[in-house]
Protein backbone atom coordinates (compact mmCIF):
# COMPACT_ATOMS: atom_id res chain seq x y z
CA UNK A 1 0.00 0.00 0.00
CA UNK A 2 1.37 3.38 -1.00
CA UNK A 3 2.65 5.60 1.79
CA UNK A 4 1.40 8.77 0.11
CA UNK A 5 2.74 11.94 1.72
CA UNK A 6 2.49 14.45 -1.14
CA UNK A 7 -1.30 14.45 -1.29
CA UNK A 8 -3.64 16.31 1.03
CA UNK A 9 -6.02 13.83 2.62
CA UNK A 10 -8.32 16.45 4.08
CA UNK A 11 -11.86 16.21 2.71
CA UNK A 12 -11.26 12.71 1.42
CA UNK A 13 -12.67 9.20 1.65
CA UNK A 14 -10.44 6.18 1.09
CA UNK A 15 -12.14 2.82 0.38
CA UNK A 16 -10.22 -0.33 1.26
CA UNK A 17 -10.66 -4.07 1.54
CA UNK A 18 -9.13 -6.49 4.03
CA UNK A 19 -8.15 -9.46 1.90
CA UNK A 20 -7.46 -11.85 4.75
CA UNK A 21 -10.76 -11.35 6.57
CA UNK A 22 -12.94 -10.51 3.58
CA UNK A 23 -14.15 -7.20 5.02
CA UNK A 24 -14.53 -3.87 3.29
CA UNK A 25 -14.06 -0.45 4.80
CA UNK A 26 -13.82 3.30 4.40
CA UNK A 27 -11.84 5.93 6.20
CA UNK A 28 -12.63 9.62 5.89
CA UNK A 29 -11.20 12.91 7.05
CA UNK A 30 -13.03 16.24 6.83
CA UNK A 31 -11.42 19.59 7.56
CA UNK A 32 -12.09 22.63 5.36
CA UNK A 33 -15.41 21.11 4.26
CA UNK A 34 -16.61 20.79 7.85
CA UNK A 35 -15.34 24.23 8.80
CA UNK A 36 -17.18 25.71 5.81
CA UNK A 37 -20.45 24.06 6.88
CA UNK A 38 -20.20 25.14 10.52
CA UNK A 39 -18.95 28.65 9.80
CA UNK A 40 -22.21 29.43 8.01
CA UNK A 41 -24.16 28.93 11.23
CA UNK A 42 -23.80 30.10 14.81
CA UNK A 43 -24.23 26.71 16.47
CA UNK A 44 -23.41 26.06 20.14
CA UNK A 45 -20.60 23.60 20.82
CA UNK A 46 -22.85 20.57 21.38
CA UNK A 47 -24.78 21.17 18.17
CA UNK A 48 -21.60 21.66 16.13
CA UNK A 49 -20.19 18.41 17.50
CA UNK A 50 -23.32 16.48 16.46
CA UNK A 51 -23.29 18.05 13.00
CA UNK A 52 -19.61 17.11 12.65
CA UNK A 53 -20.36 13.48 13.59
CA UNK A 54 -23.23 13.20 11.12
CA UNK A 55 -21.16 14.78 8.33
CA UNK A 56 -18.43 12.20 8.98
CA UNK A 57 -20.93 9.34 8.92
CA UNK A 58 -22.34 10.73 5.67
CA UNK A 59 -18.87 10.84 4.12
CA UNK A 60 -18.28 7.21 5.10
CA UNK A 61 -21.70 5.82 4.11
CA UNK A 62 -22.24 7.75 0.86
CA UNK A 63 -19.57 5.99 -1.23
CA UNK A 64 -20.71 2.51 -0.06
CA UNK A 65 -23.96 2.89 -2.04
CA UNK A 66 -24.28 2.69 -5.82
CA UNK A 67 -25.69 6.16 -5.88
CA UNK A 68 -26.91 8.08 -8.90
CA UNK A 69 -28.07 11.16 -7.02
CA UNK A 70 -28.45 11.71 -3.28
CA UNK A 71 -28.07 10.04 0.12
CA UNK A 72 -29.54 11.84 3.13
CA UNK A 73 -29.07 11.17 6.82
CA UNK A 74 -31.55 12.69 9.25
CA UNK A 75 -31.65 12.74 13.03
CA UNK A 76 -34.84 13.97 14.68
CA UNK A 77 -35.55 14.09 18.41
CA UNK A 78 -37.68 15.74 21.07
CA UNK A 79 -34.74 17.19 22.98
CA UNK A 80 -32.87 20.49 22.79
CA UNK A 81 -31.27 19.40 19.49
CA UNK A 82 -34.32 18.85 17.32
CA UNK A 83 -32.96 18.08 13.85
CA UNK A 84 -29.67 17.32 12.16
CA UNK A 85 -29.71 16.69 8.42
CA UNK A 86 -27.02 15.96 5.84
CA UNK A 87 -27.06 15.35 2.10
CA UNK A 88 -24.41 13.52 0.07
CA UNK A 89 -24.53 14.10 -3.69
CA UNK A 90 -22.80 11.49 -5.83
CA UNK A 91 -20.01 12.73 -8.12
CA UNK A 92 -21.46 14.15 -11.32
CA UNK A 93 -18.72 12.57 -13.42
CA UNK A 94 -15.98 10.02 -12.82
CA UNK A 95 -13.20 11.58 -10.78
CA UNK A 96 -15.30 14.56 -9.67
CA UNK A 97 -15.77 15.36 -5.96
CA UNK A 98 -18.82 14.23 -4.06
CA UNK A 99 -20.71 17.09 -2.42
CA UNK A 100 -21.96 17.30 1.17
CA UNK A 101 -24.14 19.84 2.97
CA UNK A 102 -25.60 19.89 6.50
CA UNK A 103 -27.73 21.90 8.93
CA UNK A 104 -29.30 21.60 12.37
CA UNK A 105 -32.13 23.12 14.40
CA UNK A 106 -32.13 23.41 18.17
CA UNK A 107 -33.76 25.11 21.16
CA UNK A 108 -31.05 27.25 22.81
CA UNK A 109 -33.04 27.57 26.03
CA UNK A 110 -33.03 23.80 26.55
CA UNK A 111 -29.35 23.14 25.85
CA UNK A 112 -27.57 22.01 29.01
CA UNK A 113 -23.89 22.79 29.41
CA UNK A 114 -21.87 19.72 30.35
CA UNK A 115 -24.51 17.20 29.30
CA UNK A 116 -23.45 14.77 26.54
CA UNK A 117 -24.44 16.16 23.15
CA UNK A 118 -26.12 12.93 22.01
CA UNK A 119 -28.34 12.88 25.10
CA UNK A 120 -29.61 16.36 24.20
CA UNK A 121 -31.31 15.01 21.08
CA UNK A 122 -33.73 13.08 23.26
CA UNK A 123 -36.03 10.37 21.92
CA UNK A 124 -36.46 10.12 18.20
CA UNK A 125 -35.05 8.37 15.16
CA UNK A 126 -32.05 8.05 12.87
CA UNK A 127 -33.09 7.88 9.20
CA UNK A 128 -31.33 6.95 5.97
CA UNK A 129 -32.93 8.21 2.75
CA UNK A 130 -31.73 7.26 -0.73
CA UNK A 131 -33.02 9.15 -3.77
CA UNK A 132 -31.76 7.89 -7.12
CA UNK A 133 -33.34 10.77 -8.99
CA UNK A 134 -36.18 11.39 -11.38
CA UNK A 135 -38.34 8.41 -12.20
CA UNK A 136 -37.43 6.44 -9.08
CA UNK A 137 -39.10 5.92 -5.71
CA UNK A 138 -36.98 7.16 -2.77
CA UNK A 139 -36.03 4.60 -0.12
CA UNK A 140 -36.23 5.35 3.58
CA UNK A 141 -35.04 3.30 6.55
CA UNK A 142 -35.22 4.31 10.20
CA UNK A 143 -33.98 3.13 13.56
CA UNK A 144 -34.63 4.58 17.04
CA UNK A 145 -32.05 6.83 18.64
CA UNK A 146 -30.17 4.54 21.02
CA UNK A 147 -26.71 3.33 21.94
CA UNK A 148 -25.27 6.63 23.14
CA UNK A 149 -23.93 7.91 19.80
CA UNK A 150 -24.82 8.56 16.19
CA UNK A 151 -22.28 5.90 15.21
CA UNK A 152 -24.18 3.31 17.27
CA UNK A 153 -27.42 4.33 15.53
CA UNK A 154 -25.78 3.88 12.12
CA UNK A 155 -24.49 0.45 13.16
CA UNK A 156 -27.98 -0.60 14.23
CA UNK A 157 -29.42 0.59 10.94
CA UNK A 158 -27.00 -1.50 8.87
CA UNK A 159 -27.40 -4.60 11.02
CA UNK A 160 -31.20 -4.50 11.15
CA UNK A 161 -32.21 -2.91 7.85
CA UNK A 162 -29.40 -4.07 5.56
CA UNK A 163 -28.28 -7.23 7.39
CA UNK A 164 -24.69 -5.99 7.12
CA UNK A 165 -22.73 -5.95 10.39
CA UNK A 166 -20.91 -2.62 10.45
CA UNK A 167 -18.70 -0.79 12.93
CA UNK A 168 -17.68 2.88 13.05
CA UNK A 169 -15.04 4.81 14.96
CA UNK A 170 -15.39 8.61 14.83
CA UNK A 171 -13.48 11.58 16.20
CA UNK A 172 -14.41 15.26 16.10
CA UNK A 173 -12.79 18.29 17.63
CA UNK A 174 -11.35 21.74 17.18
CA UNK A 175 -7.76 22.68 16.46
CA UNK A 176 -5.83 25.92 16.27
CA UNK A 177 -2.97 26.25 13.81
CA UNK A 178 0.11 28.23 14.73
CA UNK A 179 -0.63 31.95 14.56
CA UNK A 180 -4.36 31.34 14.10
CA UNK A 181 -6.78 33.09 16.42
CA UNK A 182 -9.81 30.85 15.95
CA UNK A 183 -10.22 27.12 16.32
CA UNK A 184 -11.28 25.18 13.24
CA UNK A 185 -13.39 22.04 13.35
CA UNK A 186 -11.96 18.75 12.13
CA UNK A 187 -13.35 15.24 12.06
CA UNK A 188 -12.40 11.78 10.92
CA UNK A 189 -13.78 8.30 10.91
CA UNK A 190 -13.28 4.72 9.86
CA UNK A 191 -15.69 1.86 9.25
CA UNK A 192 -15.52 -1.85 8.50
CA UNK A 193 -18.37 -3.86 7.10
CA UNK A 194 -18.99 -7.43 6.03
CA UNK A 195 -19.35 -8.03 2.33
CA UNK A 196 -22.90 -8.90 1.24
CA UNK A 197 -23.07 -12.68 0.91
CA UNK A 198 -26.63 -13.60 -0.03
CA UNK A 199 -30.13 -12.11 0.16
CA UNK A 200 -31.56 -12.04 3.66
CA UNK A 201 -34.38 -14.50 4.34
CA UNK A 202 -36.60 -13.25 7.21
CA UNK A 203 -37.43 -15.65 10.01
CA UNK A 204 -40.98 -16.98 10.24
CA UNK A 205 -41.56 -14.72 13.22
CA UNK A 206 -40.25 -11.73 11.28
CA UNK A 207 -37.54 -11.10 13.88
CA UNK A 208 -34.42 -9.17 13.09
CA UNK A 209 -31.21 -11.17 13.17
CA UNK A 210 -28.47 -10.10 15.54
CA UNK A 211 -24.83 -9.83 14.47
CA UNK A 212 -24.02 -13.17 16.10
CA UNK A 213 -26.78 -14.84 14.06
CA UNK A 214 -25.44 -13.49 10.77
CA UNK A 215 -21.79 -14.33 11.30
CA UNK A 216 -20.78 -17.95 11.66
CA UNK A 217 -17.56 -19.85 12.28
CA UNK A 218 -14.39 -18.42 10.78
CA UNK A 219 -16.35 -15.44 9.48
CA UNK A 220 -17.18 -14.47 13.05
CA UNK A 221 -13.51 -14.78 14.01
CA UNK A 222 -12.55 -12.55 11.06
CA UNK A 223 -15.14 -9.99 12.10
CA UNK A 224 -14.02 -9.94 15.72
CA UNK A 225 -10.37 -9.65 14.76
CA UNK A 226 -10.98 -6.83 12.27
CA UNK A 227 -13.18 -4.78 14.59
CA UNK A 228 -10.74 -5.23 17.47
CA UNK A 229 -7.94 -3.88 15.30
CA UNK A 230 -10.06 -0.94 14.20
CA UNK A 231 -10.95 -0.13 17.82
CA UNK A 232 -7.26 0.56 18.53
CA UNK A 233 -7.34 3.70 16.39
CA UNK A 234 -6.69 6.91 18.29
CA UNK A 235 -8.72 10.07 17.84
CA UNK A 236 -5.66 12.04 16.77
CA UNK A 237 -4.91 9.51 14.02
CA UNK A 238 -8.36 10.04 12.54
CA UNK A 239 -8.13 13.84 12.38
CA UNK A 240 -4.37 14.41 11.91
CA UNK A 241 -3.86 16.17 8.53
CA UNK A 242 -0.23 15.01 8.47
CA UNK A 243 -1.16 11.30 8.49
CA UNK A 244 -2.09 10.01 5.00
CA UNK A 245 -5.16 7.82 5.05
CA UNK A 246 -3.42 4.86 3.31
CA UNK A 247 -0.80 4.92 6.07
CA UNK A 248 -3.53 4.85 8.71
CA UNK A 249 -5.20 1.83 7.11
CA UNK A 250 -1.89 -0.01 6.89
CA UNK A 251 -1.00 0.90 10.47
CA UNK A 252 -4.25 -0.59 11.75
CA UNK A 253 -4.71 -3.58 9.45
CA UNK A 254 -1.30 -4.60 8.08
CA UNK A 255 -1.86 -8.19 9.26
CA UNK A 256 -5.17 -8.31 7.34
CA UNK A 257 -3.54 -7.64 3.93
CA UNK A 258 -5.27 -4.32 3.26
CA UNK A 259 -5.81 -3.13 -0.31
CA UNK A 260 -6.76 0.51 -0.88
CA UNK A 261 -8.68 1.87 -3.84
CA UNK A 262 -9.06 5.30 -5.42
CA UNK A 263 -9.56 8.29 -3.14
CA UNK A 264 -12.92 10.07 -3.31
CA UNK A 265 -12.63 13.83 -2.88
CA UNK A 266 -15.29 15.74 -0.95
CA UNK A 267 -16.44 19.35 -1.15
CA UNK A 268 -19.26 21.51 0.09
CA UNK A 269 -22.20 21.64 -2.30
CA UNK A 270 -25.74 22.92 -2.05
CA UNK A 271 -28.49 22.24 -4.58
CA UNK A 272 -30.62 25.26 -3.72
CA UNK A 273 -31.45 27.83 -6.41
CA UNK A 274 -33.97 30.56 -7.15
CA UNK A 275 -35.58 28.33 -9.79
CA UNK A 276 -36.11 25.54 -7.26
CA UNK A 277 -37.75 27.94 -4.83
CA UNK A 278 -40.01 29.14 -7.63
CA UNK A 279 -40.86 25.55 -8.45
CA UNK A 280 -41.75 24.83 -4.83
CA UNK A 281 -44.06 27.86 -4.72
CA UNK A 282 -45.66 27.12 -8.10
CA UNK A 283 -48.49 25.14 -6.45
CA UNK A 284 -49.77 28.18 -4.53
CA UNK A 285 -52.48 30.61 -5.56
CA UNK A 286 -52.20 34.39 -5.68
CA UNK A 287 -54.04 34.52 -2.34
CA UNK A 288 -51.58 32.06 -0.75
CA UNK A 289 -48.61 34.01 -2.09
CA UNK A 290 -50.14 37.17 -0.64
CA UNK A 291 -49.78 35.75 2.87
CA UNK A 292 -46.03 35.31 2.28
CA UNK A 293 -45.29 38.94 1.40
CA UNK A 294 -43.17 40.80 3.97
CA UNK A 295 -43.20 44.48 4.93
CA UNK A 296 -40.93 45.30 1.98
CA UNK A 297 -43.46 43.90 -0.48
CA UNK A 298 -41.39 40.86 -1.49
CA UNK A 299 -41.40 37.14 -0.77
CA UNK A 300 -38.18 35.84 0.77
CA UNK A 301 -36.67 32.39 1.28
CA UNK A 302 -33.50 31.29 3.05
CA UNK A 303 -31.65 28.01 2.51
CA UNK A 304 -31.17 26.17 5.80
CA UNK A 305 -28.07 24.44 4.45
CA UNK A 306 -25.98 27.20 2.87
CA UNK A 307 -27.68 30.34 4.14
CA UNK A 308 -28.46 31.69 0.66
CA UNK A 309 -31.11 34.42 0.71
CA UNK A 310 -33.62 34.81 -2.10
CA UNK A 311 -36.09 37.62 -2.77
CA UNK A 312 -38.96 37.43 -5.25
CA UNK A 313 -41.57 39.70 -6.77
CA UNK A 314 -44.81 38.11 -5.54
CA UNK A 315 -46.37 38.72 -8.98
CA UNK A 316 -43.84 36.21 -10.41
CA UNK A 317 -44.79 33.38 -8.04
CA UNK A 318 -47.47 30.71 -7.98
CA UNK A 319 -49.67 29.27 -10.70
CA UNK A 320 -51.39 32.64 -11.14
CA UNK A 321 -48.15 34.58 -11.76
CA UNK A 322 -48.52 37.60 -14.05
CA UNK A 323 -44.84 38.35 -14.72
CA UNK A 324 -41.72 36.27 -15.24
CA UNK A 325 -38.62 36.48 -13.04
CA UNK A 326 -37.38 39.47 -15.04
CA UNK A 327 -40.64 41.33 -14.47
CA UNK A 328 -41.94 40.91 -18.04
CA UNK A 329 -45.66 40.18 -18.45
CA UNK A 330 -46.41 36.53 -19.09
CA UNK A 331 -48.33 35.60 -22.26
CA UNK A 332 -51.20 34.20 -20.19
CA UNK A 333 -51.46 37.46 -18.24
CA UNK A 334 -51.50 39.55 -21.45
CA UNK A 335 -54.20 37.32 -22.89
CA UNK A 336 -56.35 37.83 -19.79
CA UNK A 337 -56.33 41.55 -20.41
Amino acid sequence: MAMTKDLSWDDSVLPFQLERSGMRGRTARVGPLLQHILSRHDYPLAVSAMVAELVTLTALIGPTIKLRWKLSLQVRGNGAIRTIATDYYAPATEGAPARIRAWASFDPDRLAEGEPAFDQIGQGYFAVLIDQGEGTTPYQGMTPLAGGSLAACAQTYFEQSEQLPTRFELAVGQSRLSGQANQDWRAGGIMVQTLPAQPHVPTEQGEELETADILQGAESEDWNRSTMLMATVEAMELVDPALPLPNLVFRLFHEEEPAAFDRQALEFGCSCSADKVRGTLSIYSRKDIGHMINDDGVVTADCQFCGAHYEFDPESLGFEATVDQAGRPLPSARAAH
